[in-house]
């Protein structure tokens, strides 16, 4: 991980930048040929791209080599993420040479980006170190306190010390060395020193000269201190404070398990550093990341894939969904975009961070469904993987909307998780007779019916309002598809875009990101000569940075925009000469990125050619013909009620609809008549 303030005794976090993810427009020239049986021939093998997304349930694996796209999945192993990291990449190298060969696939690849819903765990569950705060205010405690109290008193809780600079320099260096003792004894393992006022940068380079001075490296041992303009000079005090709080809380875990993985890969001889995709929609090696651009990364995964697809069919206004085991994450777009909030929040908690407006709620596959005052109530809580819902024979006595569609007839029980998972029908009846049919008075079948209404009406009320306008519903992860056609009809939208890969499309989004850092310099004065001044300062900075990735800066693509103050937030121009910038607040950001080759998306508009052929009938509460994705050409089209299915998610299209094969093979429905 990232480490640029410096700890006790090692090193703390590289400083944070602000930035917004991109959606680049290149596409794969280099192309490889496959060989028989689907296999890569490496003959004229250029290199995969692999990328991973490790969700708490499942971790998922998507690799490209520019003809073609392959994938798979494992269990996620929270006891040890290295395990399942192995595990989904053994199983990537089943799908393209027949074995389960790391070596061979690992020197084959060109990158390997990865992505972890670690992070974003932690702050859920408020797992991770004692954090001691210094601070030069008090007022500053209570409105860092107020904004998220219950994160407060968890991180920090009466581990905060005030140390006022307005005394004379023996008596201000004697206070800050008390109270940095004073917090290693009372548990602190790391130290966060973020002050408020107007020049909280120099004020905070003050107290960094007394504190390396008075503790070496040997006296306090590994407590890191991490000084919060260092990480983000940007954003009000609260903002900067609340950034390094959760990125002192975060990086720990993330830097064990990160290296161990990259560990992992060299001893298999990688050819590149592994790269982590972040929160902005791009991706640096393990030693330039910082710990909180990886919260919230998966989802946003699916937020660049979702662009990609939406600007490929011209569609402009949109919805996704993005349903995995424990949670659905709605996210909302518009002129092809998803929106952004400049400054966004975690768990309440503001940061000066620019976060894609996703909005989770606590409904996915593994999501407990229970009766409580005679009503049904969909989550928040879900079994995980383990042990899992109670079809999975693993010990889960609760009912989930898995339970229920395998009784439905909507999953088969013998080629559920590409035939890695055997289903059990009477332990998923057992549990929704026990957990809703008896508490609520119903036949099982009519259970089966309430707690799909309820599910789904949970998913629709999470969507934007119907005045938005919104004209597709883009529904992908593993649980999505199943439960598209039924979110649409209560949300009334009429048309619904299946990604091909929407099984692991989080996974599948993360090849579209490129490797990416951005710097900003405050400008002082309006002169030509002090901007060029601040450009010099970033684009050494930006040399510096690309050249740890790996890559010269004339290689490299660089953008400059002004930030101006603007409340809370910064207004982002373009450049334009030092006549632009006015107001007592201003900064230039230069965004330096590498471009990684692309996928390119088939090109052709989707028609309905001729009518599918079914590969045979699913024996459920009805008939249902079902119909293998791999099977369907372009244009093939059917009518529902059906069922269209891969290895790793199944399309549930009701009564009413229609399904299309588009030339990419992603799946349109639509409602018939509408």
């Amino acid at each position: 991980m990232a480490c640029k303030a410096r700890c006790v005794l090692g090193r703390a976090l590289q400083s944070f930048r602000v930035g917004t993810h991109r959606v680049a427009g290149r596409n794969l020239t280099k192309k490889l040929a496959t060989g028989c049986g689907g296999h890569i021939d490496e003959e004229t093998q250029v290199g995969l791209l692999v990328s991973i997304d490790n969700g708490g349930t499942l971790t998922d694996v998507c690799a490209t080599d520019g003809a073609r796209t392959v994938h798979a999945k494992t269990l996620t192993t929270p006891h040890d993420l290295t395990e399942c990291f192995v595990k989904c990449l053994e199983g990537l190298s089943e799908k393209l040479y027949g074995e389960a060969d790391l070596s061979r696939l690992v020197t084959a690849t060109d990158y390997i980006r990865y992505s972890t819903t670690q992070g974003t765990n932690a702050v859920v569950q408020r797992k991770g170190p004692r954090l001691g705060w210094i601070v030069d205010d008090a007022a500053l405690v209570e409105r860092v306190a107020a904004a998220a109290p219950e994160m407060h008193e968890t991180f920090v809780g009466d581990r905060a010390r005030v140390v006022r600079a307005d005394s004379d320099e023996e008596t201000y260096r004697k206070a800050l060395i008390r109270a940095t003792a004073e917090l290693v004894s009372a548990g602190a393992n790391r130290i966060v020193i973020g002050f408020a006022g107007d020049h909280p940068v120099d004020a905070e380079k003050v107290a960094k000269r007394i504190l390396y001075r008075a503790f070496p490296r040997h006296l306090l041992g590994a407590v890191p201190m991490l000084f919060a303009t260092e990480l983000s000079r940007l954003g009000t005090d609260v903002q900067r404070v609340w950034a390094a709080l959760l990125n002192s809380f975060l990086h720990p875990a993330m830097e064990a398990f990160l290296y161990n993985a990259e560990n992992k890969l060299r001893e298999h001889r990688a050819r590149k550093p592994l790269l982590i995709f972040a929160n902005d929609g791009n991706s640096t090696r393990v030693a330039k990341t910082i710990a909180i651009k990886t919260y919230s990364s998966g989802p946003q995964g699916g937020v660049v894939g979702g662009e990609v697809l939406l600007a490929h069919y011209g569609c402009r206004s949109a919805v996704s969904i993005d349903i995995g085991g424990t949670t659905t994450d709605v996210a909302l777009f518009r002129d092809g975009r998803a929106e952004v909030r400049p400054s966004g929040s975690i768990e309440g908690a503001p940061v000066p961070i620019a976060l894609a407006d996703l909005k989770s709620i606590g409904a996915g596959g593994g999501s407990v469904i229970r009766v409580v005052e005679g009503r049904i109530v969909v989550g928040p809580e879900s079994v995980g993987s383990a042990p899992g819902p109670a079809c999975f024979g693993r010990g889960g006595t609760e009912a989930t909307i898995t339970d229920a569609l395998l009784l439905q007839g909507i999953l088969d029980p013998e080629s559920y998780f590409g035939g890695r998972l055997k289903l059990d029908r009477d332990r998923a009846e057992a549990a929704v007779m026990r957990n809703v049919a008896e508490p609520l008075g119903l036949l099982l079948d009519d259970a089966l019916d309430a707690m799909s209404e309820a599910y789904h009406r949970k998913v629709a009320d999470a969507l934007p309002a119907k005045g938005d306008d919104v004209e597709l519903l883009m529904a992908f992860g593993g649980a999505g598809p199943m439960s598209a056609c039924g979110v649409a009809e209560l949300a009334g939208i009429n048309e619904i875009l299946v990604p091909r890969y929407a099984a692991v499309f989080c996974a599948y989004g993360i090849t579209f990101s490129d490797i990416q850092h951005s710097y900003v310099e405050r400008v002082t004065g309006s002169d030509e000569a002090g901007l060029a001044q601040v450009r010099e300062a970033l684009d050494e900075q930006a040399r510096r940075g690309m050249l740890a990735e790996g890559f010269p800066i004339e290689s490299c693509a660089r953008d400059y925009h002004l930030l101006q103050r603007d409340g809370d937030e910064y207004r982002r121009s373009e450049l334009n000469g030092a006549s632009a910038i006015n107001g007592s607040e201003a900064w230039v950001e230069l965004r330096a990125t590498k471009h990684i080759d692309k996928i390119t998306l088939p090109e052709g508009a989707t028609q309905e050619s001729r009518p599918a052929e079914a590969d045979g009938v699913r024996k459920g509460r009805q008939a249902l013909p079902l119909y293998r994705l791999e099977s369907l050409q372009p244009g093939d089209w059917a009518d529902g009620p059906c069922l269209v299915e891969e290895a790793f998610f199944t399309a549930h299209v009701r009564s009413g609809w229609r399904f299309n094969v588009s030339p990419a093979g992603d799946l349109f429905m639509r409602r018939k008549n509408k």
